[in-house]
């Protein structure tokens, strides 16, 4: 599989008998359909996104993407519980692919995101 932002090999990584793939240079994840909702309520599963935010960020631009699996059209997705963080997902499969650090911070929802999302204005 190749990773759908920089299209570098990606590695499968397992937590508690579930399997995503992590790129081997942007440290992306991809998660198939609501694995990455799954994994979110298993304490310590924040692990196996290993990246570094800031390369995260330098991977998350907005320019079309194809899933990694079924090759579909990937759309970018706003996190309803803390609408700072955005990811992309696909319209065919459903597959989830986080940036790295992304995964760290949908775990991580905490008072400060809901006050940061109340100041941020509307993501375009």
């Amino acid at each position: 599989m190749k990773c759908p932002k920089c299209a570098a090999g990606m590695a499968t990584v397992s937590f508690a008998g579930i399997d995503v793939e992590r790129c081997h240079a942007c440290h992306g994840l991809w998660f198939d359909a609501l694995e990455h909702e799954d994994l979110r309520r298993i304490d310590g599963s924040e692990r196996i996104d290993d990246g570094l935010s800031a390369v995260g960020r330098a991977f998350d631009v907005d320019a079309p993407l194809r899933c990694p699996c079924c090759a579909g059209a990937m759309v970018r997705m706003v996190d309803t519980r803390q609408s700072h963080l955005w990811f992309e997902s696909c319209t065919s499969c459903h597959g989830v692919f986080f940036d790295a650090g992304e995964f760290r911070d949908f775990k991580d929802e905490s008072w400060l995101d809901r006050l940061r999302d109340l100041w941020r204005g509307e993501r375009r």
